[in-house]
Order: C-alpha cells, then structure tokens, then sequence
C-alpha cells in the first residue's frame, strides 16, 4: 500500500489538474463549446470562484481547499442537471463537466485522508 506522502501527493497532483481543468472548462462551455443563445455568456462567471481558489489550492493551504470541498457538490450538480435536460453539444459539455467535478471531489478527499493517516 503506498505511503501516506506519496497519496497526498497524487490526490494533490490530481485535485489541481481537476481543479484547473473544471475552470477552463466553465469558461469555455458558455463562450464558445455551447453558450446558450440570446445572451448566456454572462454564464461564465461561474469560473472565477475556482480561479480564486486555484493559487490557494496549489499551495496547499487547507482553507481553500476546504471551500473548494463546499463548492464542487454544487458545479457537479449543475452539470449533471444540464447533461440530463440539455441535448446535443450542451449535454455532452455537461456530461464532461460532471465527471470532472466527481474527478476532482475524489481527489481532493483523497488528499485530506491522505494528511490525516499516520505514517
């Protein structure tokens, strides 16, 4: 079984990779992959709380990736909303979204486990 370090290590590597990409994905979904029509772009400002987050997180501070913890739930379920009520490029955006959020969630919760096992 691998070490404590080398497990938060990987759920650290992993949770900003996920972190990194749910944002640009955000971004992206609303402006150009499958904005909604008349006027949705505004949409996108759901990516800034995870760009807010990102240099805490990469540090490793625990407080943001506590909120980060608090936050991803939400990004999961709306892109699981969207993914299921939703067809064409908008549902699959939305499928890839969710799964990242799952990904990433994993991840983080991977890396807390991680710090609180005894070596």
């Amino acid at each position: 079984m691998p070490s404590a370090n080398l497990m938060a290590a990987r759920g650290a590597r992993w949770t900003i990779v996920g972190l990194v990409s749910l944002a640009l994905l955000e971004l992206l979904w609303e402006t150009v992959l499958a904005p909604q029509p008349a006027g949705g772009a505004w949409l996108a400002l759901k990516a800034i709380p995870l760009a807010i987050l990102l240099p805490g997180v990469a540090r490793g501070a625990r407080k943001p990736r506590q909120w980060l913890s608090l936050l991803l739930p939400f990004y999961f379920a709306e892109a699981l909303t969207r993914a299921w009520s939703e067809s064409g490029r908008h549902a699959v955006v939305g499928a890839m979204a969710a799964a990242i959020a799952a990904g990433t969630f994993v991840a983080l919760l991977t890396w807390f486990r991680a710090e609180r096992a005894p070596e």
